[in-house]
């Protein structure tokens, strides 16, 4: 009897799927979680739990590296694929299966075995064959076997056949699914879920001089803490592909126990192809402001869109799973243009239920006050600005907007840039709304406990591509 043969079938019959969105990816994100949903694969929340990763984006140099880590922390049987449109998302799927199916593809994309102390084939042996061929046949010029629908990268995982060094940076589980609920409550460790968004550190992502155990994991170094106490410290990185996080973004904190001390933020990596980073919730705005007359009840379906998505991210993370499903469905049926008719009861409903819930308040209140002065002075402006309070403030804003936002939906009026708030706030493309949300998280998250932390960045839900979308990207360290 055939049992690896029988179990690859089994696998690729339905496999689960790791997301990884770069900036700019927002489009082909929505069209794989979609499709995902349509063809009932699940999705994985860490590279542990995954068999087929998915790439979603533009291609992102600055980003190989971290993919490279997911794909290392995936055990056998997995598959890389990578789509960078919408279009291409359904062939990248298709062909994603086949790989995950042929036994070839799987001796020779298999990890080395754990503490084998050396290389495999799938670390060296693809280094060795594309050295020094940056355009070797079947690659594309940024590191290849991306770019066209259907195409894959190699058996061996690297975007340009090359594996990243074991250099112990940035933990793939902080990278990804760290913190991310699974299923039966708990997270990917085993560890009770904390809210659904507690944070252990994976591999690494430390400062220089960090003392490192066998294999790349962290150890604490000491540091005074706030009480002038000599304390563990240990450097981890959220971002920049943690499950339900803003994409591309990386935020590297300093902890003391579960404690945040320090939090530097990274500029968002920009995409090799500045005509591919077109940021997808403002669009209608970019569009107004070119000169093209868009409609406003485009503009307010894409902002109700828009804040459905960033609740589908906050109930995630607050471990309201079923909730967020229900965010995400109708998010895509405003996307889609469904009529106000056949979507106002079901928001409505939704609306309700999530505004009234006594858990998810309990959970979310006192946690990242923003108030109105603390708002004019980062120059933050929107939902958040508005909310004028914690988190649980702020998805109460988002959800009075979208109420507000349902007998607009059909307007057929001009929009007017300096009048209509885009998602995050009035549209700027010299001054995006995200870059002021962006630089306000390291004073909102220090001092902040690991879980609270995961649920501030939700409730504000900077948007990256708002910055790489546009010139220069500069966002402020904290």
């Amino acid at each position: 009897m055939d049992l690896t043969g029988l179990t690859l079938r089994v696998t690729a019959a339905r496999p689960h799927v790791l997301l990884a969105t770069v900036p700019g990816g927002a489009a082909v994100r929505l069209a794989a979680e979609r499709l995902l949903r349509a063809r009932d694969w699940p999705q994985a929340s860490t590279p542990a739990q995954a068999d087929l990763l998915l790439v979603t984006g533009p291609g992102l140099p600055e980003l190989r590296t971290a993919l490279e880590r997911l794909w290392r922390d995936m055990p056998a049987p997995r598959a890389r694929v990578h789509a960078r449109t919408a279009d291409e998302v359904e062939a990248a799927l298709d062909a994603g299966r086949a790989l995950l199916v042929s036994p070839a593809v799987q001796y020779e994309s298999a990890p080395p075995p754990a503490g084998a102390g050396g290389h495999g084939e799938g670390e060296h042996g693809a280094q060795e064959r594309h050295e020094g061929d940056d355009q070797a046949p079947g690659h594309d010029g940024d590191g290849g076997g991306e770019g066209e629908a259907g195409r894959v990268d190699d058996a061996h995982g690297g975007p340009d056949g090359q594996h990243a060094p074991h250099d112990a940076d940035h933990g793939t589980e902080a990278e990804h699914g760290d913190g991310r609920q699974a299923p039966d409550g708990q997270d990917a460790d085993g560890h009770g879920d904390h809210g659904g968004h507690s944070g252990h550190g994976g591999h690494g992502g430390h400062g220089g001089g960090q003392t490192e155990m066998p294999g790349g994991l962290p150890m604490a170094e000491q540091g005074a803490d706030r009480d002038g106490l000599t304390l563990d410290q240990l450097h981890l990185p959220l971002g920049p592909f943690l499950a339900d996080w803003p994409a591309g973004l990386t935020a590297r904190l300093v902890l003391q126990g579960d404690v945040v001390q320090r939090v530097d933020v990274d500029a968002p990596a920009r995409p090799s192809d500045d005509a591919a980073a077109e940021a997808f919730w403002v669009q209608p705005w970019l569009r107004a402001a070119s000169g093209e007359p868009v409609p406003v009840g485009e503009a307010v379906r894409r902002r109700a869109a828009a804040h459905l998505d960033s609740l589908g991210r906050l109930l995630a993370v607050a471990g309201w799973p079923a909730e967020a499903v229900r965010a995400r469905r109708l998010r895509d049926d405003l996307l889609s243009g469904a009529p106000r008719a056949a979507v106002a009861p079901r928001l409505e409903r939704f609306t309700r239920r999530v505004g009234r819930s006594r858990t998810l308040a309990w959970l979310t209140r006192g946690i990242g006050v923003v108030t109105a002065q603390t708002a004019r002075e980062a120059g933050v402006g929107g939902p958040a600005a508005r909310a004028g309070g914690d988190v649980t403030a702020r998805y109460r804003q988002w959800l009075a907007d979208i109420r507000h936002d349902l007998p607009r939906l059909e307007d057929s009026a001009p929009l007017e840039v300096a009048v209509e708030d885009s998602p995050r706030g009035p549209w700027s493309a010299e001054d995006p709304p995200s870059a002021a949300l962006i630089a306000l998280l390291p004073r909102l998250l220090e001092g902040a406990e690991l879980a609270a932390a995961r649920l501030v960045v939700a409730s504000l839900d900077p948007d990256p591509e708002e910055l790489v979308s546009r010139g220069e990207a500069e966002v402020a360290r904290g």
